[in-house]
């Protein structure tokens, strides 16, 4: 299906590789400023564009060598460092050199983000809110209760 493609359309697929954008990749591919917009959406949404960008993309997936288990060990690297308690220094002037404060820090943003991500990878939560009026909570409202009125 790919050998379907006009040569405006293999440009295309290799002008969005640069940057994913359908609108600016087509113009750059020799589409109209005026319609590149709505070429750029059509053009995305054929089938064998699509196999074509696929294709692409697996190509560069290999080429850089970025597989699941990189970005994941990669993950843990950044939560292990940012997690590291790192003693904070200070000039001694009288010294001349670098010394130790007695205070240390970590980066909480680092560890927290790729927490996030890897949390996220593992489906250790789900990002829907849950309502209060979940079924497990839910009232039940009964129409014919006693009314207290002794006359009936």
């Amino acid at each position: 299906m790919v050998d379907e493609l006009t040569d405006k359309q293999r440009m295309f697929v290799k002008e969005y590789m640069k940057d994913l954008n359908a609108t600016q990749s087509a113009i750059r591919a020799g589409y109209s400023e005026d319609t590149a917009g709505v070429i750029g959406y059509e053009n995305l949404k054929k089938p064998y564009i699509q196999e074509a960008i696929q294709k692409e993309m697996e190509e560069r997936t290999k080429s850089v060598e970025i597989t699941a288990e990189y970005v994941l060990g990669s993950l843990k690297k950044i939560v292990d460092r940012c997690m590291q308690a790192e003693e904070v220094m200070k000039y001694d002037y009288n010294e001349k050199k670098l010394v130790g404060s007695g205070e240390y820090k970590f980066d909480s943003s680092g560890a927290n983000r790729s927490l996030e991500l890897l949390g996220k990878y593992l489906k250790l939560w789900n990002d829907k809110q849950e309502s209060p009026l979940s079924s497990r909570n839910r009232i039940t409202i009964v129409d014919d209760l006693p009314n207290g009125d002794d006359n009936e």
